[in-house]
C-alpha cells in the first residue's frame, strides 16, 4: 500500500451514483461519495482541485458523449468512470452497445490520468436485483477486462455483501444512503493506496425485520413516489437527468472546470470551494 500517496486532482464521471443522491444537504444539494473523497484528498495536498461532471439518469453512451472528453482534457490526477448500470436497468438492453461505449470511455481516459478508477457498483439485495443480475455480472466482467488491457484500478463494490444490506439503501431502493457513500469513499480511498481509516466491508449490526405491514406500507409508498414516475420517464423518454448539467460543468462554456478549498486544512464542503478554471482544450 502506498500510505504516502498523493493526488494534485480527481475527475468524477459517471450518473446518479457519482452525482450523489440520495446523500442530501440541508441546501438542497447532494455530497456523495465522490465529494467526501475529495475533501479526504484535500487534506493531503494543498491547491488540491476537483471536477465533479456526473450526471443523474445518464446511459453510457451519454456519459461518453458530454462528460469523457471534457474529463480527458482536464489532465487529472486520478479519474472515477461509473456508468452502465442504468442501461443494464432497462426493459431492453443492447449489452453490445453497452460494451462498445464502455471501451470507448475507457480508451479516452486512461492515457489522460495518472490512475483512471473503475467499480464494480453495489446492488441491493431483492428481486429486482436477481432480475437484472445477469446484464449486471456481464457488465462487470467488462469493467474487469477493460482494468486489466488499461491498467485501471477497480473497487469491487459489489462483492461486498455489507453493500447489499437495505438499510444502505435510500427509500427510493435505487441510491445509496449517507452512511452507504461514506463507505464507498473510503473503498476508493484504499484502492488509491492510502492508509485506511475504517473497514467500508463491515456488516451493519443485526436488527430485527420490519413487520410484514411496516414493509407492505413502505412497498405501497415507494411504488407511488419512486417506481411510478421512474417507469413514467421510461414510458416517454424523458430523464431525471434532463436538462442538467454536472456540477463543476459550464454548459455555456462547453467545458468543465476545476474547484479548490480556500484552507486544506478545513476544506469544508466542495459547495464551499472555489472555482478556477481549467483551460480550454487545445
Amino acid at each position: 500500500m502506498e500510505s504516502n500517496a498523493s493526488y494534485t486532482s480527481l475527475v468524477a464521471v459517471g450518473d446518479s451514483f457519482t452525482e450523489g443522491m440520495s446523500d442530501l444537504l440541508p441546501d438542497g444539494s447532494y455530497r456523495g461519495w465522490a465529494d467526501v473523497l475529495a475533501v479526504r484528498l484535500a487534506v493531503r495536498r494543498p491547491g488540491f482541485r476537483y471536477a465533479n461532471l456526473a450526471v443523474r439518469g445518464k446511459l453510457i453512451g451519454q456519459i461518453v458523449d458530454e462528460q469523457v472528453d471534457a474529463a480527458a482534457a482536464m489532465g487529472a490526477d486520478v479519474i472515477t468512470l461509473v456508468g452502465g448500470l442504468n442501461d443494464t436497468l432497462r426493459p431492453k438492453c443492447d449489452m453490445g452497445m453497452v460494451r462498445g461505449r464502455l471501451e470507448e470511455a475507457v480508451e479516452r481516459l486512461a492515457p489522460s490520468c495518472r490512475r483512471l478508477v473503475l467499480m464494480r457498483s453495489p446492488g441491493r439485495n431483492g428481486p429486482v436485483m436477481e432480475r437484472f443480475r445477469p446484464r449486471m455480472e456481464e457488465l462487470f466482467s467488462l469493467v474487469d477486462e477493460l482494468a486489466a488491457r488499461h491498467g485501471a484500478s477497480v473497487v469491487d463494490l459489489y462483492g461486498a455483501p455489507a453493500l447489499g444490506d437495505p438499510r444502505l439503501w435510500d427509500v427510493d431502493r435505487l441510491h445509496l444512503t449517507p452512511d452507504g457513500h461514506r463507505r464507498v469513499a473510503e473503498a476508493v480511498w484504499q484502492t488509491l493506496g492510502l492508509p485506511p481509516e475504517n473497514d467500508w466491508r463491515t456488516p451493519l449490526p443485526a436488527s430485527i425485520p420490519p413487520k410484514w405491514a411496516i414493509r407492505r406500507v413502505d412497498d405501497l409508498r415507494f411504488a407511488r413516489q419512486h417506481l411510478m414516475p421512474w417507469i413514467g420517464r421510461r414510458l416517454t423518454g424523458r430523464s431525471s437527468g434532463d436538462g442538467r448539467t454536472g456540477a463543476q460543468y459550464s454548459a455555456e462554456q462547453g467545458r468543465a472546470f476545476w474547484v479548490t478549498p480556500e484552507d486544506s486544512r478545513a476544506p469544508g464542503p466542495v459547495a464551499t470551494w472555489r472555482r478556477v478554471d481549467a483551460p480550454p482544450p487545445s
